[in-house]
């Protein structure tokens, strides 16, 4: 999967011209919105299915400012993955030395969009679930897990 580039917009930044804490997040869901429609299953796709998948949880840990007019690439791999919840990591690097700026994860559960009960992808939704769980597995063979 390609990562999502990220050019820093002015709003985006401080008095001092660097990328407020709060924008990160936002990346990370523009790099997870992107993830998804790389794999043709984009979040329409999936709520017309009936699947919604909430944020439980972010963080973020920040390695050095981005400013004002640079560009990062900002990569989401599915670090874990059960079928019913899945974390998502994220790594921000500057697009022209690629150091490595920030980065985070989010924690997501699958639920029913009508009752927003738990949903087992595994059971409901085999072709998502299979196409996760290689995502995942491509993950760990990567880290070396």
């Amino acid at each position: 999967m390609t990562p999502w580039l990220h050019k820093v917009q002015y709003y985006e930044t401080d008095q001092m011209q660097i990328v407020h804490h709060s924008n990160y997040i936002r990346w990370f869901e523009e790099a997870r919105t992107h993830l998804m429609e790389e794999l043709n299953y984009g979040y329409h796709q999936m709520e017309s299915e009936g699947i919604v998948i909430p944020v439980l949880s972010v963080q973020a840990a920040y390695k050095s400012m981005v400013r004002y007019g640079e560009s990062v690439w900002i990569d989401a791999q599915i670090k874990e993955f059960t079928g019913v919840k899945m974390v998502i990591g994220y790594s921000v690097r500057d697009k022209v030395t690629s150091e490595l700026r920030t980065i985070g994860e989010t924690k997501h559960a699958f639920l029913d969009k009508e009752s927003y009960r738990p949903l087992s992808l595994k059971r409901k939704h085999k072709g998502l679930y299979d196409l996760f769980k290689k995502l995942h597995e491509e993950y760990l063979q990567k880290e070396g897990v």
